[in-house]
């Protein structure tokens, strides 16, 4: 069933200006990448018997419909949101007075102003705007969500005891959403070649540019520089470490001074260009030689990536290889990363698969055309320094095709 857009369909942002191309730009069919994207949507809300969800977080709205506008302010703040029915009109709920920054793509059916009741935006108001937003959903479900449940993946408290009171059950989206976003398409591949070709300049630039008396923040900076100049987004985490800083890991980049010889360990964790990640940790040494026990912790790393990226074939259990993955000697088991798989789109998603030790997703399959990350971090419980790496990989037919390209460290 075709919907009438509520929209201008000549009204576009004002073109009259010079640009320059990003990365892959003349390869992308965009039409044909925000077609899949919404059709996986709305398929994944019918094989879970919903009929329509609500999505207010930044990256599954942008999952859905291609529309961004302050992401990481509306990560924090629900001003932004969109309904999207199995059958009827796909609205967007837009900030104050921006309705005309997505009123060009075609996949939106309508564009309102966002009802929002949130004690920032209204004050000693918030109750009666939650109120009209209650009334608006239920005019939704009621036109196209005739069993009175709604899918939401971000929501707060009162709206949920409010939406109960008016007889509309609550479930996640999350599922939803990242069961969507687990088999990427053509487009979406040459979109995170894109933000890992970004990445990777940035990458040559940090090892081109480390030297002794640096701080950890001057060289993280240069991973930023490099995505803003190539039309990238944001950076989801700030982790580079160097010398003892880098044993145990997940310290974030700080005014630490960078010494002589000393390992700098990083994960790069970038939104890039068309909004998705390049996900890569390197592992370098200040002046480029490594010391015997700097390469000790390098060659495990490699070793432990290899070992797992060898084994994962599509069809293959997370059971099975969990079972059979690398085994972390017991002198680093307790420095051990969260994770050795996780999936890659948008951001880190579905599935992430632990140490056998830890809880993590056990059912389910490697599938053709996942996009995962291999990784691991070798530090000694005590140690002086360690050493992250991780690589980005397609799941091919017949085993993982690498899709990070950067230079492991020849020893």
């Amino acid at each position: 069933m075709r919907f009438t857009r509520k929209i201008n369909p000549d009204s576009k942002p004002n073109a009259n200006f010079i640009t320059k191309k990003r990365l892959r730009e003349d390869e992308i069919n965009f039409d044909e990448l925000r077609s899949y994207r919404l059709d996986r949507v709305k398929k994944e809300l019918e094989k879970n018997n919903l009929e329509a969800c609500i999505l207010f977080d930044p990256v599954n709205v942008r999952y859905a419909l291609d529309t961004v506008n302050m992401s990481i302010y509306n990560m924090h703040n629900l001003t932004r949101y969109c309904f999207i029915p199995v059958n009827g009109p796909v609205i967007l709920y837009e900030y104050f007075n921006c309705e005309g920054l997505s009123s060009h793509l075609n996949l939106i059916n309508e564009i309102r102003p966002a009802i929002t009741w949130d004690y920032f935006s209204n004050g000693d108001q918030a109750g009666a705007q939650l109120e009209k937003w209650i009334n608006e959903i239920k005019d939704l479900t009621n036109s196209y969500c005739k069993s009175k449940k709604l899918a939401i993946d971000v929501i707060n408290g009162p709206a949920v005891t409010a939406l109960n009171k008016a007889g509309i059950e609550v479930v996640d989206a999350k599922l939803i959403l990242e069961q969507a976003r687990v088999i990427k398409s053509p487009e979406e591949l040459k979109c995170m070649k894109a933000s890992i070709e970004v990445a990777e300049i940035g990458i040559n630039k940090m090892r081109e540019k480390l030297k002794a008396g640096m701080t950890e923040d001057e060289l993280w900076s240069i991973l930023h520089k490099t995505n803003i100049e190539h039309g990238g987004e944001w950076i989801e985490c700030r982790i580079l470490s160097s010398g003892q800083r880098t044993n145990p890991w997940m310290q974030e980049s700080s005014n630490k001074v960078i010494q002589r010889g000393e390992i700098v360990s990083f994960d790069t964790d970038m939104v890039g260009p068309y909004g998705y990640c390049a996900d890569i940790s390197r592992a370098f040494v200040e002046g480029h030689k490594f010391n015997e026990d700097q390469k000790k912790l390098y060659l495990m790393a490699v070793e432990h990536i290899n070992h797992n990226s060898r084994l994962i074939k599509s069809g293959m259990s997370f059971k099975e290889f969990t079972e059979k993955s690398w085994k972390l000697p017991d002198e680093y088991y307790g420095n051990r990363y969260s994770c050795m798989v996780h999936g890659i789109g948008l951001c880190d998603e579905w599935p992430m698969i632990r140490y056998p030790t830890d809880s993590g997703q056990r059912e389910g399959h490697f599938e053709e055309n996942m996009t995962i990350t291999v990784e691991t971090y070798i530090g000694k419980v005590g140690g002086k320094e360690g050493v992250k790496l991780e690589q980005q990989y397609l799941v091919g037919r017949n085993g993982l095709e690498l899709m990070s390209h950067h230079p492991l460290e020849h020893l």
